[in-house]
Formats: C-alpha cells, sequence, structure tokens
C-alpha cells in the first residue's frame, strides 16, 4: 500500500528479521494470539493504543502553531502517560538479571521417587531461566562479587514448576523472618545509597559477624564460585530440601542440582574487577552471543535422593537447615535430564523482567518441607509479583501462563486480561452446572506430614552447628582456591571502618580454620585470634572449581592477535579447528577494516587492539607472520599470562612472546611453527583446563 505524503515511512518497509538460531524453538509459543488482529504490532499504520489510526504523531495539538497545547490532545496524554509508566519497580534483590528460553529433556528415570511427568516419563518440557545478581539495582555491572539466581520455569502439562534457586547450595541465614534484615544490611547504606553491588561496607559485615549461621555462605561467597566466568559455566541448587512424591504416594527428600555441561569456571579478581568498567555486561552479553552463535548452554539436572525421616535428617545433616548442604560423597547426585537454552528472548522486559517466579509453583510429585527459611519465600514472592507487576493477575502475562489449562475462579483486578464468561465465579454452585468444580482425583496433594509441638519464636537445637561445614569447605580447595578466599576475605573487610566488626568477623573465622583465620588477621594488621575450629569436619573434593582433566570449550571466546603480513592460512586453519571445537576465534588486528595478509589475500578484523581487552577473551594467540606488537597487544598478552590463562603463537609469532616476556615452555603456553594439528590440539587441551594454576 502507498502512505500518504504526511504519513512517515520507514526506508525499507519489509520488517527486519529479528536475530534467531534456525529452527531454534521460539518464545511465541506461550504468546499465541498477541501478534492477531487486535493485538500489538499488527498492521502497517500506526495507531492509538485503542486502534485508531493516526495521521501525525510529530506534533502536538496546539490553540495555534505557536500556541498552548490543548488538554484534548488525548493522543499526546496516551503517549506521555504509557512513557512515564514504561518503567515497573525493579526487584528488591535479583534485580539484574538475563534470560533465556530453553527446552529440558527427561530421561525417564526419576519415577521411582516422583510422579510428577515431566521427570518420571521420557519427553521435553518448555524452560524459561532467568539468571542474576543478588545486591545490586538493574544499573549494576554482571561480574561484581555476589550471589547468582538461577532460576528455572518448568511449563510442564500438568502445572508450571518452579525451580528458583542459586549458584551457591547454601544461604546466609536459617530462617526468612531475617531475610529483611540481610538485605538491607547489603544493600548501599541508607544515608549515602553506597557502595552498589558490593558488600565491602560495615553494614553488611556487622549484621552477618553477628549471625554465626551466615559463615558457611560466606566461605562460598568469598571462593572463585562468587565471581563466575558465565552463567553458562556455573551450577546451580534449589538451596532448599524439596519433596518428591510418586505414584503410590510414597515420600523422598531431594536437593536440586544442576550441573554444567562445559564445567564449572570462574573469573579472578582483577578480571572481574576490570570488566566491570570494560564490558559491565560481560555476563548478559555471554550468553545472547553464545545462543546466536548455536553453542546452546546446558545444564544436567540431578538430585540427591535421601529418605524422608521423622526428623528429617541424613547422615547427622539437619535437611531443614539452608545453611546446611550434604556433600556428594554421602549421597551422589543421580541425572534426571538435561536442559538446553536455545532462544534469547524476543523482547527482554516482557520476558526477562516480567517473568515472575515463585517456589511454591509446584506441579504432583513435588512439595515443600518445612524449612522456615522456604516458608517465608512461599510469601514474599507473591507479595512481591503484587507490587512489581502491577497486582494480582501476573499469571496472565506471557511469560506467566501456565502450558496447562486454567480454570479459576479468580476475577478482575489490575492487570485483568482474561474476559470470563458466565454468571458464577464461586464453588460450589448449581447455576453454573456446577463448573469448575474441585475433585478428589486431582493428581496434587498435600504430602501428609504429621505436625505437632507448641507454637514458640525457637528454632530446632540442630541448627546451632554454625562453623563444621564451613570448615569442610575450606578443607576442600585447593592451595591456590585457599589463596583466593584470603584475598577475598581481606579485601572486603579492609573496607570496613569499624575495628569492632572486622575483629568479630576474624574471629568466627577462627572457628573454621586458623590459618585462614591467621593468614586475614595478617593482611589487616590484626593479632590472630584463637578459635574453636571443627577438628573432623572432613572434605568434599566436589567442592573445588580446580578440574583433574581438560574440559570442552564450548562457547570459549579466543582472540588471535594479527598485523600486515600476518599467516592468513594458518589464521583460517585455526578458525576451522576452533569451530570445531566449538570455541569462537576473534581477529584483533591494529586498526578496523582488514588487515593485508603475507600474499594478496586480506582478512577481516572482528575486534581491534584499541577496543580490545584480554579480559573478554579466555585465550589469546599471536599469529604466525607477526614479528613485532605494539605495547597494547604486548601489554594484553602479559595480563592473560597473569590471568593463568592459555596464551599460544606460531611461527615468527613467537617471538613476540618472548617480546613480552613470556616463558614459551611454561604451563599452558602453545607454540609451534604452523597451525598443524599437533598445534590445534594441544591448544584446544590447553583451552579446557580454563586455568593454568601451576605457573
Amino acid at each position: 500500500m502507498t502512505a500518504p505524503e504526511h504519513i512517515s515511512v520507514p526506508l525499507d518497509p519489509s520488517p527486519a528479521p529479528s536475530p534467531s538460531t534456525p529452527d531454534a524453538p521460539s518464545s511465541t509459543v506461550l504468546d499465541e494470539g498477541l501478534m492477531t488482529p487486535g493485538g500489538p504490532q499488527s498492521g502497517e499504520i500506526l495507531t492509538t493504543s485503542q486502534g485508531t489510526a493516526l495521521h501525525d504523531s510529530d506534533h502536538s495539538l496546539k490553540a495555534g502553531r505557536r500556541g498552548p497545547t490543548l488538554l484534548e490532545d488525548h493522543h499526546l496524554r496516551e503517549k506521555v502517560m504509557h512513557f512515564d509508566h514504561e518503567r515497573i519497580p525493579e526487584r528488591v534483590v535479583h534485580a539484574r538479571g538475563a534470560g533465556a528460553h530453553g527446552t529440558f529433556t527427561s530421561y525417564g528415570n526419576a519415577g521411582e521417587w516422583t510422579r510428577a511427568a515431566f521427570l518420571a516419563e521420557p519427553g521435553d518440557t518448555p524452560v524459561f531461566v532467568r539468571f542474576s545478581t543478588v545486591v545490586g539495582s538493574r544499573g549494576s555491572a554482571d561480574t561484581v562479587r555476589d550471589t547468582r539466581g538461577f532460576a528455572v520455569k518448568f511449563y510442564t502439562g500438568e502445572g508450571t514448576f518452579d525451580l528458583v534457586g542459586n549458584n551457591i547450595p547454601v544461604f546466609f541465614i536459617q530462617d526468612g523472618i531475617k531475610f529483611p534484615d540481610l538485605i538491607h544490611a547489603a544493600k548501599p547504606e541508607p544515608d549515602r545509597e553506597i557502595p552498589q553491588a558490593q558488600t565491602a561496607h560495615d553494614t553488611f559485615w556487622d549484621f552477618v559477624s553477628l549471625q554465626p549461621e551466615s559463615t558457611h555462605m560466606l566461605m562460598w561467597a568469598m571462593s572463585d564460585r562468587g565471581i563466575p566466568r558465565s552463567y553458562r559455566t556455573m551450577e546451580g541448587f534449589g538451596v532448599h530440601t524439596f519433596r518428591l512424591i510418586n505414584a503410590a504416594g510414597e515420600s523422598s527428600l531431594v536437593k536440586f542440582h544442576w550441573k554444567p555441561t562445559v564445567g564449572i569456571h570462574s573469573l579472578v579478581w582483577e578480571e572481574s574487577q576490570k570488566l566491570g568498567g570494560i564490558d559491565p555486561d560481560f555476563h548478559r552479553r555471554d550468553l545472547w552471543n553464545a545462543i546466536e552463535a548455536g553453542a546452546f548452554p546446558s545444564w544436567d539436572l540431578g538430585v540427591q535422593i535421601m529418605p524422608d525421616t521423622d526428623d528429617q535428617t541424613f547422615e547427622g545433616i539437619d535437611l531443614l537447615d539452608a545453611t546446611k548442604i550434604v556433600p556428594e560423597e554421602l549421597c551422589p547426585v543421580r541425572l534426571v535430564g538435561r536442559m538446553t537454552l536455545d532462544a534469547n528472548p524476543t523482547n527482554y522486559f516482557a520476558e526477562t523482567e516480567q517473568v515472575a517466579f515463585h517456589p511454591g509453583h509446584v506441579p504432583p510429585g513435588i512439595d515443600v518441607t518445612d524449612d522456615p527459611l522456604l516458608h517465608a519465600r512461599l510469601f514474599s514472592y507473591i507479595d512481591t509479583q503484587i507490587t512489581r507487576l502491577g497486582g494480582p493477575n501476573f499469571a496472565q502475562l506471557p511469560i506467566n501462563r501456565a502450558a496447562a489449562p486454567v480454570n479459576d475462579n479468580l476475577r478482575d483486578g489490575f492487570g485483568q486480561q482474561a474476559i470470563h464468561s458466565g454468571r458464577t465465579a464461586y464453588s460450589p454452585n448449581t447455576i453454573g452446572g456446577g463448573c469448575p468444580f474441585a475433585t478428589g482425583d486431582a493428581p496434587f496433594v498435600h504430602f501428609p506430614q504429621p505436625v505437632d509441638g507448641v507454637k514458640a519464636r525457637k528454632r530446632p537445637q540442630s541448627f546451632d552447628d554454625h562453623f563444621s561445614q564451613a570448615t569442610l569447605f575450606w578443607n576442600s580447595l585447593t592451595e591456590v582456591e585457599r589463596d583466593h578466599e584470603v584475598d577475598a576475605f581481606s579485601f572486603e573487610l579492609s573496607k570496613v571502618a569499624d575495628p569492632g566488626v572486622v575483629a568479630r568477623m576474624v574471629g568466627n573465622l577462627a572457628n573454621v580454620d586458623p590459618d585462614l583465620a591467621s593468614s586475614v588477621a595478617a593482611n589487616l594488621g590484626l593479632v590472630a585470634p584463637s578459635g574453636s575450629p571443627e577438628g573432623d569436619a572432613g572434605a568434599s573434593p566436589a567442592l573445588s572449581l580446580v578440574p583433574s582433566a581438560s574440559g570442552p570449550i564450548d562457547g570459549r571466546v579466543v582472540g588471535v592477535l594479527v598485523t600486515p603480513g600476518a599467516d592468513i592460512g594458518g589464521v583460517a586453519a585455526l578458525r576451522k579447528a576452533l569451530d570445531a571445537a566449538g570455541a569462537a576465534m576473534h581477529v584483533i588486528a591494529p586498526t578496523a577494516g582488514s588487515v593485508k595478509g603475507s600474499g594478496r589475500s586480506t582478512l577481516a578484523a572482528d575486534a581491534t587492539v584499541f577496543n580490545s581487552d584480554s579480559v573478554v577473551y579466555d585465550a589469546l594467540v599471536v599469529a604466525g607472520g607477526v614479528a613485532e606488537l605494539d605495547p597494547k597487544s604486548a601489554m594484553m598478552l602479559q595480563e592473560a599470562y597473569r590471568h593463568h590463562k592459555t596464551v599460544a603463537a606460531w611461527g615468527t609469532g613467537t617471538d613476540a612472546l618472548a617480546a613480552a616476556s613470556i616463558d614459551p615452555t611454561a604451563n599452558g603456553v602453545v607454540t609451534g611453527d604452523k597451525v598443524a594439528k599437533g598445534f590445534t590440539t594441544a591448544l584446544v587441551d590447553a583451552i579446557g583446563w580454563h586455568r593454568h594454576w601451576a605457573r
């Protein structure tokens, strides 16, 4: 059709396709009907929200060309009103997030423990996952030291299941009544609104030093797990103990685990700090780029199954205490399925920002336990959604709609999207034929757990052990991981101005391990206090992040430094080898555009020395034909080497390594005369180790 002259149209009236992976599941499976006539973004003519065609959206209605704007300009008021309310209140915690769509494929081997069909039977279930930091605002950086949220929404045929967890399996507190105190202490101090997205300040450490139950969580947060390399390379945990119920009505207790198939990897502290300025979107960019490139992130879902005993303990561990883990050596993690993320959101706000999770969204076959932290969350999550999403009807938003049929008697309220029919919105009734009606055959029934006791504001005596598992965690770390732990505690506490808080916290660490406390105390100029650490806390090798073998490199990014005269054939061969291994390769050239190689051919630059930094790459390689590098490139190599990453070169590129004072025989340094199979095999293997701590 032809637009009138006074209506501006795009130069290319054909809508550009949004970037997506071919054949990837579309998020529109949940949005069916939204793009039909009468829905948003249908037709070619600009209209009001009521569908009235507009002939001008560039000028407000005035009393004369230079006169005042008229109140009757309903289009102006609608346009500005909607703009004024484009931002909804951000989450109090987990405000900074990234999301993706995918599929959970069940192995069908969990029927022994649960009747939940999406676990008990083989098959695929659509999912949406939201990763996040906890403390910072939406404008904070991805790479701060913090816990990461790992929330998965399963759209099962029996009702939605939200597994709302973290990348750390324990939490700071045992009872949810203290959650407001914890977050108030961790957030920017209210009189000055600083620091943002950091816990290195007085109020946080004041609170946790007075709560010894926080010590185990602090050990995890101050470890390398507090600064993950990417969302794709971090574990996820359900944190709480849940209950599984099988078809016979038998109950088992369960802890959920997500195991990344490409391994668990973290940043080093200096990298996380630099990335906060160089690319504060590093984690969300990494997730988006990996999915767009077809390097689909995936995790195996594992369960630790434990008997549902009267005391709800396992090997002396209270399963209702969210500050405790069950070591995998005591109860193995059994894999029941794999989740693969293969489609980015179509719209960040509509999906990632409006998605609403709730730990009480459980289908038949899964139930909650009496964990006092979990019970507070069961109230808090729904209460939060009402404020954030404008009322009680947030479940009708496309990203939150259940895949199972919904037939309730809930009516009206802010944000009501359904047009209900009929006279009856109550049960029981006869006027509506008795529908909808509750049935004794309904598959979801709360497990009949016996309850007995006196009402009291107390906690179980078994919750009083605050340090043994913190010691277990420390015992499980390698020497280099312990060094990082000491450095993290030392940095954080050095930012605390109140000496009483510092002394109290170091005293708590003395109850974990004397070496930990003395090392931190020495860095802070204090005398090491004495404590009473658990003598036989044991160790769990599964808690260490240092791998025992080289792993897959899917989604890793390798930077190749080139200059004019570079071996373009070698670069092409290297790209082919890295593509085959699932990694991405970026050519880093002195300038944008293309670089002339050793022959007549040229090589397109993916990045320039000016806009690159070693911290955004998993490895750096110097191409053959490069005899000398500029100072910035040499510094990038030195920095990558200092961060224990793989560094490589072939041909004359090895001279550049020497000029940067990098030992070509050092661990994790790969060299060769040319890009032959031996060179690429060694390079892929070296990158698979992630870090080379031995040098």
